[in-house]
Formats: C-alpha cells, structure tokens, sequence
C-alpha cells in the first residue's frame, strides 16, 4: 500500500508540471488568438468622399466629422447632410471593413431620401483608428447611441436642429450587433436594417478566427473564445445573446437579411426573426445571394438592387422628410 502511494505521488510530480504547462500555454494562445482577433488587418479605404465627388455632387457634400464616445474615446465618421428634420441614418460596417464600405450606399441613401447619413468608422477598423482594438459589438454599441447623440445635436447656421426625431441604423455581421444593442437602448431608433447577425459575440469571434486561422479552426476558435475572459476582463465586451437584446426592441421596423455566402450566420438571422416582441414588425429575407456580407465582390445590378432593398425599407418606415416650400419672391 505504501510503495502504490508512493507511486502515485511520483507519478503526480512527474505529470503536474506538464499539465501546468500545457494549461499556461493554453492560456497564452488563447489571449493571444483574441489580441490578434481585436486588431483588424487594416488597410487604405477603397474610396474617400473626394474620389467619390468626381461621379456624384451629393457624394462631393460628405464631411469628415468627429465627436466623442461615452468613454472618452474619440470617434470619427463621414457625414452627408440631408433636409432640416428629416431622419437620420446611420450605416455600420462589418468586421474588417471600414466606413468606405458603405460610402456608395449612404451616398444613394441621402439622394433617394434626403435623410442624412453617417458612416463611421467602427473601433479599430479604417487607418490609424484612436482606438486601434475592436470589442466584437460590445464598447461599439454604446458607440451607436454616442453617435445618435452627435446626430441630434448637429446644427445649421441658423442654431437649428438638422436631424429630426428618428433615427435608422444599418448593421451588417458586427455592426447589426452594435445596431440591435443601439435600438434596444434608445427609443429614437425606429427602424433598423441587420444583415449577417451573429447569434452573440462569441460567435463573431469564432468566425474571425476561423477565417484569420483556418488550420484546426474547431480549436483555434474555441481557445479565442476563451481568451476574450482574459483580454476584455475589463472591457465592455458583451456576451449576451442578441434574441435577448431583440426581446427589447418593441414598437419598431426591422428587416433581417442574410445568404449563403455566409452559412454561419444565416441560420441565426433566421432565428432573430422569432425573438422580437409582438409591436415590431419584422421582415426576413434569410435567402439572399449574396447577402450584404460579400455584395460588394458582386456584380452591378446585384449591388444595386441590394442597395435599393436597404433604401426602400427606410424610406417606407421613417417616412419621406418635409420639403419646406420656397417662399415667394418679393417685389
């Protein structure tokens, strides 16, 4: 009996630190896998407002403004002006994208509607952000209502508000997850557009990971996963699931889009639908090809009339601005 318990302490030191250390380095790779995630392989827009002013004289109106996020942080996005209060809308890009993703639709948004746009730049996306990290549609989405704030207080020369009462956003993949928490939050948003939405954060991660590090993607994720406990133990990242932040968005328009050409997050779409409260009126396309994740590598007239879904919505659901009538001329 005794040379067994001696066995099993021999065989307890001999295996403990290599237990230990697999554990510490599971550990470091996971905080590793999630550091890497956070900061985005980021790049030159594909297009500024200049470029854009050359083809479009509302697209040469865009304005490069800044404001600041609840916490402090600066936040930045082009803005395109529309008629005195009418709506606004605001545009948010994916994971990995930047706000000139979304510069040609808010462009033709503005023109159809005379709403006006904003197009940020979500958290650590577009080049050398003021945060160079993004929380997966956690800190983004009390972004959102920073920048709902920023809306209704803009003014024109006359000290008057420009944007009205209501606001609509457009979120596809981690924006539709700043968008829901957004509307959930702030009662002026009465319309929201989300494409692509991942059931909750952790599942964004899982994807961003799977794609940045396709070899054992099942583990790689799961082990990013895990990391984001470490990384963001004192950042706003949130992990609730978004049928619970739907749960609270009552009295609104939503339309959820989604498509193949991104499985992951279409059957989740699909599921969102159900989520919201009775007084929300919700329409689904789940079945589009391709959704607004990867439109932008399709052709023309696919982009386009995605694009035309998105402004139509808004249209019908915010209502068409007031055009103020001309006053006759004086003799």
């Amino acid at each position: 009996m005794a040379k067994s318990t001696r066995l099993l302490k021999s065989f307890y030191k001999l295996l403990f630190p290599i237990v230990l250390l697999l554990l510490v380095a599971a550990g470091g790779a996971s905080v590793y896998l999630t550091y890497e995630s956070s900061h985005p392989v980021r790049s030159a827009y594909l297009v500024t407002p200049d470029r854009y002013g050359w083809l479009s004289a509302r697209g040469a109106q865009v304005t490069d403004e800044t404001w600041t996020n609840r916490d402090g942080t600066s936040a930045r996005g082009w803005l395109l002006r529309g008629s005195q209060d009418a709506p606004a809308v605001i545009l948010l890009h994916k994971y990995g994208a930047d706000r000139s993703h979304v510069l040609n639709l808010g462009v033709k948004l503005n023109e159809a509607t005379n709403f006006t746009v904003l197009m940020p730049d979500q958290r650590g996306h577009g080049p050398n952000p003021a945060v160079p990290y993004t929380s997966f549609g956690g800190c983004e989405s009390t972004d959102t209502t920073a920048a709902i704030a920023f809306l209704h207080g803009l003014k024109n020369e006359s000290q008057a508000a420009i944007v009205g009462k209501d606001i609509g956003i457009y979120g596809l993949e981690m924006g539709s997850l700043a968008a829901l928490n957004a509307a959930a939050d702030d009662e002026a948003v009465k319309a929201i557009v989300l494409d692509s939405v991942p059931a909750d954060s952790d599942s964004l991660v899982a994807s961003v990971i799977d794609r940045r590090f396709p070899f054992a993607s099942s583990i790689t994720s799961r082990l990013g996963q895990l990391g984001s406990y470490g990384y963001f133990y004192e950042g706003c990242y949130s992990r609730v699931p978004v049928c619970d932040s739907a749960r609270r968005v009552a009295n609104r328009k939503a339309l959820l889009l989604a498509g193949t050409d991104i499985p992951e997050f279409q059957e989740s779409t699909s599921k969102l639908s159900k989520c919201f409260p009775n007084s929300t009126t919700t329409q689904a396309n789940t079945a589009l090809s391709p959704s607004g994740f990867s439109v932008i590598n399709g052709s023309i007239p696919v982009s386009e009339s995605y694009d035309q879904r998105v402004i139509e919505f808004f249209r019908t659901s915010l209502g068409e601005p007031m055009m103020v009538a001309a006053e006759p001329a004086q003799n």
